[in-house]
């Protein structure tokens, strides 16, 4: 998997660096294939700073620290969840740039009840930018779907430094 994602990687980090910023990650039903993703360009300290997987609630908790207010009416694997916590990474951790994935991979059954194969990035940026992805693979694959959301994202991402 990461062989296949390392050249968007590569690209990723060139953006970054280019630009002299920095990225925070927040992997959730990728299970870290993001990060992972990124960690795989050498010398990635010049342009990651850090991240978590977000798998529980406990985890949400430390890694964004935000009341659960913030969350009010909001279900995970869904648009406005994603983006919070792109900006809460992004700020978090003192990043340009925030990442976050939200999704339900499949094999069990997920707390908001999203269906199988449902994944939301968020990105956010410098100057107010924010873009959202929504990936379904209609499949209960959990493997398939780690590495389709993580290319997805990773795609998105790409993307939004090339705007």
């Amino acid at each position: 998997m990461l062989s296949t994602t390392h050249p968007i990687a590569t690209q990723i980090a060139t953006s970054l660096r280019k630009r002299g910023q920095k990225i925070a990650v927040a992997d959730g039903a990728t299970g870290g294939l993001i990060a992972a993703s990124l960690l795989t360009v050498p010398g990635a300290l010049d342009f990651f700073v850090g991240g978590g997987v977000v798998y529980s609630f406990r985890a949400r908790d430390v890694l964004f620290a935000l009341p659960r207010e913030a969350y009010a009416g909001m279900r995970g694997a869904s648009e406005e969840y994603a983006m919070l916590q792109a900006r809460a990474i992004r700020d978090n951790f003192g990043a340009e740039w925030g990442i976050a994935e939200s999704g339900s991979v499949g094999g069990s059954s997920h707390p908001s009840g999203a269906p199988a194969g449902r994944s939301v990035v968020a990105i956010v940026g410098p100057d107010g930018f924010e873009h959202v992805v929504v990936t379904e693979t209609g499949s209960e694959d959990r493997i398939a779907n780690m590495e389709a959301f993580t290319r997805a994202a990773l795609v998105a991402l790409e993307q939004a430094l090339d705007s």
